[in-house]
């Protein structure tokens, strides 16, 4: 008896651009209404590679980028903020796509496609956001004392020159990182080697933890509720059911939206985490394929 090996998706081809003095990885694929696809913290642009493809054959130009300091991005010792991957965005949709774009956002990639449709309605033909965090950290307020102590702390010590590499290289081992997806996947099957090595490899990089390290100290940004009574064009929430990072009794914005605003839709994936478009891409890419053959673009 054979065991097969789980097929291996072939490679997103990159092309790099150039934004001031850092060197950003993209994807451009297909021909059509420009769609901008990004990322959750600690994620690239193969967190897609299961949806590029497929949206592009339905007569869309997916766009894909790197954060400023995740996947094969430059990570250069900056404060790093979600005003910082806002001016990444604005300048690449300006000099790179210049159309009005849909955003389709992961996690804190979901919060910064809100950020940028509530702050840059020109450049936003629509917004898909998948498990949106709720914040680049954890809000101040929201923690109770011995919680935000022990945040506080492990920031601290993430941050040291003394314990960060230490701590860091535990928290990027493979191992680890399988660990991690194990809470926030509910399909083991989908907790792949590929998968595990689009989140291990760019850890290896220089700079990576200072990036890491920064992140945990972030301001948190505004809040989803802050920015949705700001969109003015089309909003599709989708979310993963047994997510244990964004829960979605969260969620009751989203669906309270959906309920009060014929431009928004909000559907759950059942038997999927954190990462819907990745865990369960066939039920998550027919549902933006849904969604944007409604808009009639």
């Amino acid at each position: 008896m054979t065991t097969q090996t789980p097929a291996v998706t072939p490679p997103i081809a990159k092309q790099i651009w150039n934004w001031g003095d850092y060197s950003i990885p993209y994807a451009v694929m297909g021909t059509g209404q420009p769609l901008l696809l990004i990322h959750g913290f600690g994620a690239s642009i193969g967190h897609w590679r299961n949806n590029i493809p497929t949206l592009a054959a339905q007569g869309y130009q997916v766009f894909a980028i790197d954060l400023l300091g995740f996947g094969g991005a430059d990570k250069p010792p900056l404060d790093y903020s979600l005003e910082l991957w806002q001016e990444q965005l604005y300048d690449f949709c300006q000099t790179q796509i210049q159309r009005p774009t849909i955003f389709v956002g992961n996690s804190i990639g979901g919060l910064l496609s809100l950020i940028m449709a509530s702050q840059h309605p020109e450049l936003t033909a629509g917004t898909v956001v998948i498990n949106c965090a709720g914040g680049l950290n954890h809000r101040p307020d929201e923690l109770n004392p011995v919680l935000g102590f022990v945040m506080g702390t492990f920031a601290k010590l993430v941050s040291s020159k003394l314990t960060g590499n230490f701590i860091f290289n535990r928290i990027r081992s493979k191992s680890r990182i399988r660990s991690t997806l194990k809470q926030v996947y509910v399909n083991p099957e989908a907790i792949t080697d590929e998968l595990v090595d689009i989140l291990y490899e760019p850890s290896c990089d220089p700079g990576a933890q200072a990036v890491f390290a920064s992140v945990l100290s972030a301001p948190p940004g505004e809040k989803p509720s802050e920015l949705l009574p700001r969109l003015k064009s089309p909003l599709l929430i989708l979310w993963g059911e047994n997510d244990p990072w964004t829960p979605i009794q969260g969620a009751g914005i989203y669906q309270q939206s959906a309920a009060e605003n014929d431009q928004v839709e909000f559907h759950v994936i059942p038997n999927a985490g954190h990462c819907p478009h990745d865990e369960k891409p066939d039920e998550v890419n027919q549902l933006i394929i849904n969604w944007l053959n409604s808009l009639n673009f």
